[in-house]
């Protein structure tokens, strides 16, 4: 009997445990003017703080939001909760609207899209100063791209009864999330054939660095077998983060390697500096300014206290949660994502989670897992490929194949132990797209600018405006409206009061933030 046979049996004997499961959604969206154009305004006041607001913020850019939902011990009141939040928005922004596709829309010269304003406070202008820095290393433009990050953990509970070999809690529990990242980053190309939906693009976002992408149009490219372009190289490359190589075979080592990133200058960096004109334009000039610089499709979590670093947090209590961050907006939906694709993410960490995961060999990362990544994110439609497992050629075909059939034994667990129906479902959705490339999100958009002969610009531009439309019609409770207004004063507010009370230069606030990093040991 397999691993994850025996450890679904367990499962099935304690029903409970699966239903105390957490899920959260972040999902990004530009604000863009009735052409499609980003827009140059401010951060909405009647949405609230972007520094303070729990639901609704802005991630890289001023006119990039970010909208936050709780945490969900089931996926229907996730999604409620997620519709609300959009709700909120459209009924907020007048003659603006949510640009509902991970690539963007059009884009001003680079140094003219606006970064994210946090306030004057010490908080707000290190989370400013920490994206000038971003701008300065890789430009503006790239750090437009949205995307949808999902959430995810297990009660305490499901470490225990795995009956994993850690001496504390603590360490079983990081033990088991480690476990669950290193299957994730061997089977994520999955995630990407089943749900990327960006194989084309605006022409413009390209700023003339084509690649060996294809004109599809006067105004786009793609390629014809794509399956996300948002997560491929674009043909831009970063060579201070191409050289980093984290270990996931055990948390200590995880975190020793990015804290080596966060404190190691680099040489091109060094030659930009930290200050021009006597203003701050990076926190450091390190090959990581803090840790969420590094870019990876899953993150390990915990959540911080104030000025707490995320290494420190880790190492001294361990993971609390981890971050899926390589889906795709999905443009078919006005919230980014269907409750059928969030069960069968939930199905798929499942998996991930009860799964033999044997140790990386290659010093803990897996170069054939970033291989195959690369390759399905460029050209998983095309018919007939092949990845590589364990060093061997397997059809991407066969392999989802059989990958689906145990994330159906999953799916079946969590629609016995919770009482549903739609886990199975969203398993046997899945299976068809494997059987037929064609019904892809990823060949669905393409055939949709094709049989409309419309550009990738023009067509978002039109379903952002139909999505707007829907959840303008749908609007808000008065109940709804409310909280949502007490929500956006009680932000501003905080904001001021953050502002009012800071007592240190910006100068000291960022040694002191540096200084907050503890080496793991």
């Amino acid at each position: 009997m397999s691993t994850l046979i025996q450890r679904l049996a367990i499962l099935n004997s304690h029903p409970e445990v699966l239903g105390k499961s957490l899920r959260g959604i972040e999902k990004e969206g530009l604000r863009v003017d009735s052409h499609g154009s980003l827009s140059r305004r401010p951060h909405p006041a009647a949405l609230g703080s972007a520094l303070t607001h729990p639901r609704i913020t802005t991630d890289y850019s001023e006119a990039l939001l970010e909208l936050i939902t709780g945490t969900h011990t089931n996926v229907d009141s996730l999604m409620a909760e997620l519709d609300e939040v959009h709700r909120v928005v459209a009924t907020t922004l007048s003659d603006e609207l949510m640009w509902n596709h991970s690539m963007p829309a059009h884009l001003p010269a680079d140094n003219e899209i606006p970064i994210g304003w946090y306030g004057t406070s010490n908080t707000g202008m290190i989370k400013h100063v920490y994206r000038r820095g971003l701008a300065e290393r890789y430009g503006r433009t790239m750090q437009c791209i949205a995307g949808l990050h999902y959430n995810f953990s297990f009660d305490e509970s499901l470490w225990e009864l795995l009956n994993l070999p850690q001496a504390t809690a603590q360490d079983r529990r990081s033990a088991g999330y480690i476990s669950l990242i290193r299957n994730f980053t061997r089977y994520s190309w999955l995630l990407m054939y089943l749900f990327g939906a960006s194989p084309a693009l605006s022409k413009e976002f390209l700023r003339g660095k084509t690649g060996d992408l294809l004109e599809l149009d006067q105004q786009t490219m793609y390629l014809p077998h794509a399956t996300s372009l948002r997560m491929s190289d674009l043909g831009y490359q970063n060579k201070a983060q191409s050289g980093l190589k984290l270990c996931y075979n055990d948390l200590k080592t995880f975190l020793s390697r990015l804290y080596d990133a966060v404190t190691t200058p680099w040489p091109d960096y060094e030659a930009i500096g930290t200050h021009r004109n006597g203003e701050w334009i990076q926190l450091n000039t390190n090959v990581l300014q803090i840790e969420n610089e590094f870019y990876s499709s899953i993150r390990p979590k915990r959540t911080t206290g104030p000025c707490e670093r995320p290494i420190t947090a880790l190492a001294e209590r361990g993971i609390q949660y981890i971050e899926v961050r390589c889906l795709d907006i999905d443009p078919t939906q006005a919230t980014g994502i269907s409750a059928q694709t969030a069960r069968f993410v939930d199905a798929f960490l499942l998996f991930c989670a009860l799964q033999e995961s044997p140790p990386f060999a290659d010093s803990g990362w897996c170069s054939e897992s970033t291989s195959n990544f690369a390759t399905v994110v460029k050209k998983g439609r095309q018919p007939g490929l092949m990845l590589s497992r364990l060093g061997r050629e397997i059809s991407l075909k066969q392999w989802a194949d059989e990958l689906l059939d145990e994330i159906a034994r999953c799916a079946e667990t969590l629609d016995q132990t919770l009482g549903e129906k739609s886990y199975r479902n969203s398993v046997l959705a899945q299976r068809e797209k494997v059987a037929d490339a064609a019904r892809t999100p990823s060949a669905q958009f393409l055939e949709q600018l094709t049989s409309h002969k419309v550009s990738f610009h023009d067509w978002t531009l039109e379903q952002s405006r139909v999505h707007a439309l829907k959840l303008k019609q749908a609007g808000l409770s008065p109940a709804e409206l409310a909280a949502t207004q007490a929500q956006a004063t009680q932000s501003l507010m905080e904001q001021q009061q953050i502002e009012a009370s800071d007592q240190e230069s910006f100068d000291d606030y960022v040694a002191r933030f540096h200084k907050a990093l503890k080496k793991p040991v």
